[in-house]
């Protein structure tokens, strides 16, 4: 039975190493994944990778969706030209929709006001403050949050990050979303019989 597709998010300057574990696995597991621009025109990583959008931002509707995933990016902090990212967010959430942002993403969802009620992190305390926001007392030190709809992570954990989006769809019982933590941030080869068991390598 084939699931509702996973949207990531891609534009200039996108961080490309954070969300591949996520996108991997979602991917083998049955949720196709749909690149949005912010228009169909290509986009150019930080590592350079030239990626040509499935589709544009203002064509995305969140009952079409199982999750909208934001990947940091420079241009999170320097201006406003993702802030219309961080708005559809907000549609999705509203719409009961998950979304999970990492790295500047975060900062995008701070000024949005999504983190001032939500349990979130990001990659330090500070850099989130920097952006004016009310939600500082909700900020937590962990690798990723997990609050209703929304994960946050920051740059340095994409396997944490990944971890939490599978809880938050239901991909994996706790057992196989433990051993496939500890495979990939952990090396431990302890974690390959349980995955192999569950169908989730």
């Amino acid at each position: 039975m084939s699931s509702k597709p996973v949207h990531l998010a891609v534009y200039d300057t996108l961080a490309d190493w954070e969300t591949g574990h996520a996108t991997a696995q979602l991917a083998r597991s049955g949720h196709p994944i749909r690149t949005v621009g912010p228009s169909t025109a290509p986009v150019t990583s930080i590592g350079g990778l030239r990626i040509q959008p499935d589709l544009a931002l203002d064509d995305v509707r969140p009952e079409d969706s199982a999750l909208l995933i934001l990947p940091g990016a420079d241009l999170w902090d320097t201006g406003e030209a993702l802030a219309p990212f961080a708005r559809e967010a907000r549609r999705f959430l509203d719409a009961g929709v998950p979304v999970a942002a990492i790295c500047g993403a975060t900062a995008g969802l701070a000024r949005e006001g999504l983190l001032d009620d939500r349990a979130h992190t990001s990659a330090v305390s500070f850099y989130l403050a920097a952006t004016g926001y009310a939600g500082g007392e909700r900020y937590v030190e962990a690798d990723a949050v997990t609050d209703g709809g929304l994960v946050t992570a920051g740059p340095t954990e994409p396997v944490a990050f990944a971890r939490e989006v599978f809880r938050l769809l239901g991909l994996y019982e706790e057992d196989v979303l433990d051993a496939w933590y500890r495979l990939f941030h952990d090396s431990d080869p302890a974690a390959y019989p349980v995955l192999e068991k569950a169908g989730a390598l």
